[in-house]
């Protein structure tokens, strides 16, 4: 390996250590080693610094070792729990596994919020398996079961495995995944014997609570429910799975059972706020980590600019993705095992190909160490590379996050991040695999072209310290909850009681159905009519709304679908749809049959489609009234209509066409939240009539590019319209509102944190090195206008005048 090292960096610039970089690197925040250490994260490092590439690194944050905390077991957990956990090397529990078990086994509902691999499924199995083996608890059931919520199949099967793992089928455990991969043959099996049962929420939206009956003994001996890596429900998923537990809990109460809920989530801000909107419980939080911690180092780097220009003459950087695939091939000729996560199918491919080619270069052999990993692939083909990189066959993965829950992959030696995943949540997910054997651990986040990677590259605070982002969901949006009351009324009569679980938009929501004609008053109690089966849920991942159905022409396979609110600028006619990494070209859409006809073809272009879009404000639901500016929130009716599309070269970003299209306008009611400012006070900040419109364009941009750092959500999950003057408001005013109908809570957290996030905004823009605003500042893949007008100075004046007057 030494003598491939030495071929791979003949050519090298010479070799910066991490020392050399320390006027990049925040001395408050990270203790850099010093110079001739030789612990093996230093020395991949080293590595990655060779060649001139110390100016690519924006900060280096050192974890140092922690020690654990370990406290006694409880005095009711049987011995042959302790015996068996001590015979898979746990001799007892860590303190914080402790405090949430007891919690739980009191009768109280709790969420875990800990780092990555700190033991939180011991804390809920304590008082689970424990009940199941004394069959008691404190409510007196007996015998007791248990219902384990994952998000993701994966999870449910790995737990499934520990479970197996510890052989207490003779005993009394009797474990079993409930999913819609279950054989209907095993379903009568599980429903009368299973007492620890592990599903999803899909699953019991559409099968379990549908028929509660027949799930009688279960639901009525419930003691607790697990709800595993809570965090991931968010949005309209997680508004979704809200009701669904609303409506678990009231099946339970039919069925004469209470549960109390233990929650495993990554690090958030205000943990039992948001686990006590998704349970509609009251909520303990244990966040305190007592797990032993290895040393690690996590670098934040952006690769480097290339010197070409885009068509506004914005300078290009490197893409992610080859930087990515050149790190990891540096990382493999180390003899490192390496994990790098990319955003997309395509990413993870490209990458994997990209340092296969690298390293055949230096060794033929070497090239067949490295494989891509992403859901499409089947079954059998997953577990067979993640073996390969457990034994050491594989020295490198390029993954998309579909390894990023469930799968615990031990020994790695670094892990590459593509561009921020989203959360930070995820991002500890992510970088959670390095070092997790106890050795160090190496984690890299290589910022993409874009508004929020590039802040988080600048400002390391964002991601080391105070968590700021909050789980954001919305169960009272009456677009998700209309159908679970539906479902609800379909799965037993509603009570006056029973809308009381479900919030104080429910009787609301109640008489508007009554009027639809879908509910019906009887007595005290409200019937599902059965007259609309569509009006009651159906895929609680989705939006909403028909989904239009992506058809092969000449074959008339269906592909999959697109959700319908985004089928008008992804698959109109003429589009170039990327469909589980491959491109198709659009020749139909047919709106009224919902089916988009496509040819597989791989074009040297790419479409993106322009639209035009007003807002109207329905509601003005809340003010704050800084010195200059006011920050409103309420409800909006958007109305959207796609007027066109641009055909861009792939290689070189050259607009060569643009189409025209005729597709009806859409009307969106959502919420909101927006700013206005008087237009005499932007005068005397200096920015001009004319310029006022690219100045709260830009600002736009930014705030919605920087949304995800306080609300779990993507820049494609939320839409803005800025003007100079709104009819609603007669001021100059910019909205930013949920994509969601009802919306989705992220408008609403953005109003929280109004202060925050204009700030951060700012700070953005004014940072870059740009001179006229770059897709790292306040230019924007999803702009209709195609990022006309931008005026990046006035949107630092603009935003220095609203923020004149906010709290600190």
């Amino acid at each position: 390996m030494r003598r491939l090292l030495a071929r791979r960096f003949a050519l090298s610039d010479g070799a910066a250590r991490l020392s050399d970089v320390t006027t990049l690197v925040d001395p408050g925040t990270a203790q850099l080693p010093q110079q001739g250490t030789a612990d093996r994260v230093q020395a991949l490092l080293d590595q990655l610094l060779t060649r001139g590439r110390a100016d690519r690194v924006r900060h280096v944050h050192r974890s140092p070792e922690r020690v654990g905390r370990r406290e006694p077991w409880p005095d009711w957990v049987p011995e042959l729990l302790r015996e068996r956990w001590a015979g898979a090397g746990i001799p007892a529990p860590w303190a914080h596994q402790v405090a949430a078990a007891q919690t739980l086994w009191a009768g109280r509902s709790v969420v875990l919020s800990t780092g990555t691999a700190s033991g939180k499924s011991l804390a809920y199995l304590m008082p689970a398996l424990s009940g199941l083996l004394t069959a008691q608890c404190s409510t007196g059931l007996a015998p007791p079961t248990v219902l384990y919520l994952a998000p993701t199949k994966a999870l449910a099967a790995d737990q499934l495995a520990g479970l197996a793992g510890l052989a207490l089928g003779s005993h009394g455990v009797r474990p079993a995944l409930f999913d819609g991969d279950t054989a209907y043959g095993e379903r009568d099996w599980i429903r009368s014997h299973a007492n620890y049962l592990l599903t999803n929420p899909d699953m019991l939206n559409r099968t379990l609570l549908p028929d509660h009956a027949r799930w009688a003994r279960f639901l009525g001996a419930l003691q607790y429910v697990v709800v595993d890596e809570c965090h991931t429900y968010r949005g309209v998923f997680g508004s979704h799975v809200a009701q669904v537990l609303r409506r678990l809990r009231r099946a339970c109460r039919r069925h004469g059972a209470d549960p109390v809920f233990g929650l495993c989530s990554a690090t958030v801000s205000d943990p039992a706020v948001a686990a006590g909107r998704l349970t509609s419980a009251q909520v303990e939080a244990v966040s305190e980590d007592t797990s032993p911690r290895a040393a690690a180092a996590f670098v934040l780097w952006e690769p480097p600019l290339t010197g070409a220009v885009d068509e506004h003459g914005a300078p290009r950087r490197r893409t992610a993705v080859a930087e990515t695939a050149d790190l990891l091939t540096d990382l493999v000729l180390a003899d490192a095992r390496v994990l790098a996560f990319l955003r997309s199918r395509r990413g993870a491919e490209v990458t994997a190909v990209l340092a296969r080619d690298a390293l055949a270069e230096v060794d033929p052999t070497l090239g067949e160490r490295v494989a891509a990993y992403r859901g499409g692939y089947l079954p059998e083909e997953r577990r067979e590379l993640e073996q390969r990189l457990r034994d050491g066959r594989l020295c490198a993965l390029a993954a998309t996050n579909a390894l990023e829950l469930g799968i615990d992959i031990t020994g790695l030696d670094a892990v590459l991040l593509a561009g921020y995943p989203g959360t930070r949540a995820s991002m500890w997910q992510q970088a959670g695999r390095a070092g997790r054997a106890g050795q160090g651990g190496l984690a890299v986040f290589v910022a993409r072209d874009d508004p929020l990677d590039t802040y988080l590259a600048h400002h390391p605070e964002a991601l080391f310290g105070r968590p700021v982002e909050a789980t954001v969901l919305d169960p009272d949006n009456p677009y998700v909850l209309a159908p679970h009351l539906c479902a609800a009324a379909a799965e037993a009569p509603l009570t006056a009681a029973d809308l009381e679980l479900f919030g104080p938009r429910a009787p609301g929501v109640v008489d508007e159905l009554c009027a639809r004609r879908l509910l019906r008053r009887r007595a005290d109690a409200w019937y599902w009519t059965r007259s609309d089966p569509t009006a009651l849920p159906g895929d609680i991942r989705g939006s909403g709304g028909p989904a239009v159905r992506l058809v092969e022409a000449g074959t008339g396979r269906l592909l999959g679908t697109v959700d319908a609110g985004s089928a008008h600028s992804q698959v109109h006619t003429g589009a170039v749809h990327l469909h589980q990494g491959r491109s198709y070209l659009v020749e139909e859409l047919d709106l009224d049959a919902a089916v988009a006809v496509v040819t597989r073809s791989e074009p040297d272009w790419t479409t993106t489609a322009r639209d035009v879009t007003e807002i109207a404000v329905l509601a003005d639901e809340r003010v704050m009234r800084w010195r200059a500016a006011a920050v409103h929130f309420g409800s909006v009716e958007v109305t959207s209509q796609v007027v066109s599309y641009l055909s861009k070269r792939i290689a070189t970003g050259e607009v060569f066409a643009q189409t025209p299209l005729d597709l009806p306008p859409r009307q969106l009611r959502t919420s909101a939240v927006w700013w206005t400012v008087p237009a005499e006070l932007l005068a005397d900040a200096g920015i001009a009539l004319g310029d006022l419109p690219g100045a709260a364009h830009a600002a736009e941009h930014a705030a919605i590019g920087l949304l995800p750092l306080f609300a779990t959500c993507d820049r494609w999950d939320v839409g803005g319209v800025s003007t100079a003057l709104h009819p609603d408001t007669g001021l100059p005013t910019v909205f930013v509102h949920d994509g969601h109908p009802g919306g989705a809570g992220f408008a609403e957290r953005g109003f929280a944190v109004a202060a925050q996030w204009l700030s951060a905004t700012r700070e953005l823009i004014a940072g870059c090195g740009c001179q006229t605003g770059c897709p790292s500042c306040v230019q924007s893949p999803k702009c209709g206008n195609g990022n006309r007008p931008l005026d990046k100075a006035a949107a630092v004046l603009l935003l220095d005048v609203v923020l004149s007057g906010a709290p600190h």
